[in-house]
């Protein structure tokens, strides 16, 4: 059965308080201060705030731009029992970590100033999916920044101990003005900044 946004909404803020993490307007400790990796102790079967977790645990994991450390949250062969970890990012079709960490520093390389937000949008047992925002800029030829938000959408699928075994990803780049950006450099945590339903 799938579980609906509304309710991994209405359990977000339950979630930290329940851990005894910020609420929407507090401080800035982050509700990812779990760990520095995707949380494979956040197994299947989810419920909302082991969803809401993961997809926070995520977030954090990808900001921190490493993609030897991202490549670890996915399944891979040599892994008891696993097959290679299988992704569709837009329209890139890769498998196993050593590509991942390959795609990841390529599109790191590119995509300077790069900062991460993901929401929960609907989970099964084993499957989340996301909504995300990310922003990153280019350099012009006549050295201007030029800033793109890219709004996408995830869906994960889970093997038994955690790890990500499929990801799916869809995404579109929207060029933005330097007053546009949502992670301005002066925002110390992403989950801070106030996002209209507009663009939720």
């Amino acid at each position: 059965m799938i579980r609906s946004a509304r309710v991994a909404q209405g359990a977000r803020c339950d979630v930290r308080v329940i851990h005894g993490l910020r609420d929407i307007r507090g401080s800035s400790q982050s509700i990812v201060a779990y760990s520095t990796h995707a949380d494979a102790s956040l197994r299947p079967p989810f419920t909302a705030a082991t969803a809401l977790q993961k997809v926070k645990a995520a977030q954090h994991l990808w900001n921190t731009r490493d993609p030897a450390k991202v490549a670890l949250a996915y399944t891979a062969t040599h892994e008891p029992a696993q097959p290679d970890t299988i992704w569709r990012n837009r329209d890139q079709f890769l498998k196993g970590r050593e590509e991942i960490v390959q795609f990841l520093a390529k599109k790191w390389e590119k995509e300077d100033g790069y900062r991460l937000r993901k929401e929960l949008f609907a989970f099964t047992d084993n499957k989340i999916a996301v909504q995300f925002f990310y922003e990153w800029y280019e350099v012009k030829a006549n050295g201007s920044k030029q800033w793109y938000r890219c709004y996408g959408l995830e869906d994960w699928t889970f093997a038994e101990d955690g790890l990500m075994r499929k990801r799916q990803m869809s995404g579109n780049d929207v060029a933005i003005t330097e007053e546009e950006r949502w992670f301005k450099d002066d925002v110390v945590d992403e989950d801070t900044v106030e996002i209209s339903e507009r663009h939720l």
